[in-house]
């Protein structure tokens, strides 16, 4: 962990909530020491960490939260969780989407902040499993907002079960997009991993994006830096099939080495757009 004073919040508490998942736990005096910054700072930045539920506070210092592979919180928890990383994601992927072309999107708060921004590129065809994705869309072709404006998506909803997280699931939704191709297919994930490839804690979900990956063309993961490194109960997709991992700047220097290592693309996005490969 580098000793830099000028370190921003949002990096310096990725470094500390790597640290804990990594050695299992820190104690506050060694955080002060090694990112030089007050004991106040780094307490601060523990508390921040705590609310998010990512780390537990513990005297002198924090571990990491266990979550059972199977706990998949709902939509409005999650909206919660690292919304600056999430807009920063959503605005790069977004430059990636081509006017014209098929696209889908699957469920998360990431993936419904990247509709948002795709609502300004011109004649897309969305295809999406998401009740919220679906809802933006729809929303801005209605009377009295941006609606029925030239170009504007074409949405198509696949159905389904609906799970904590607002995504359509199951048969219904498999046969659906069993039937479709598409140019790129954005995808949020629970949790990335070199072991366990882009997993999700639902059953159903896992068999409906694995649908959504095999339709498409490329596989654009976007996810931010808390992700890697967590695993759900069930793996859909290896690292080999992800063309590019949009994420933030909180991403770790050796994550970032180790992800470069095995995927074609990397974007991070924020403080300029940082990227390699396609």
């Amino acid at each position: 962990m580098s000793e830099n004073q000028n370190l921003l919040a949002e990096q310096r508490r990725a470094l500390i909530l790597d640290e804990v998942r990594r050695r299992g736990g820190v104690r506050v005096n060694e955080l002060t020491r090694k990112l030089n910054v007050s004991d106040m700072t780094i307490r601060r930045d523990l508390d921040a960490l705590a609310r998010q539920g990512v780390i537990e506070k513990v005297h002198g210092g924090a571990v990491p939260v266990v979550e059972a592979s199977t706990h998949e919180p709902g939509f409005e928890a999650k909206s919660t969780l690292e919304p600056t990383a999430k807009e920063d994601i959503a605005r790069a992927a977004a430059a990636m989407a081509v006017p014209g072309s098929a696209i889908a999107l699957s469920g998360g708060t990431t993936t419904y902040a990247l509709a948002r921004h795709l609502l300004d590129v011109p004649d897309l065809t969305v295809v999406t499993n998401s009740v919220r994705v679906a809802d933006v869309f729809h929303a801005a072709q209605r009377p009295g907002g941006s609606g029925g404006r030239p170009g504007a998506a074409t949405v198509v909803l696949t159905g389904g079960v609906r799970t904590p997280s607002d995504s359509l699931v199951g048969p219904v939704a498999d046969r659906a997009i069993a039937q479709l191709h598409f140019d790129v297919l954005f995808l949020g994930v629970h949790g990335i991993s070199v072991e366990a490839g882009l997993s999700t804690p639902n059953l159903a979900e896992a068999e409906t994006n694995r649908r959504f990956v095999s339709s498409a063309r490329r596989v654009v993961v976007v996810a931010d830096h808390t992700k890697w490194g967590t695993v759900g109960l069930s793996s859909f997709a290896s690292l080999d099939e992800v063309s590019t991992l949009v994420t933030d700047a909180g991403l770790p220097a050796a994550a970032r080495a180790e992800i470069e290592e095995r995927l074609p693309g990397l974007l991070v996005a924020g403080r300029g757009d940082e990227g390699v490969g396609p």
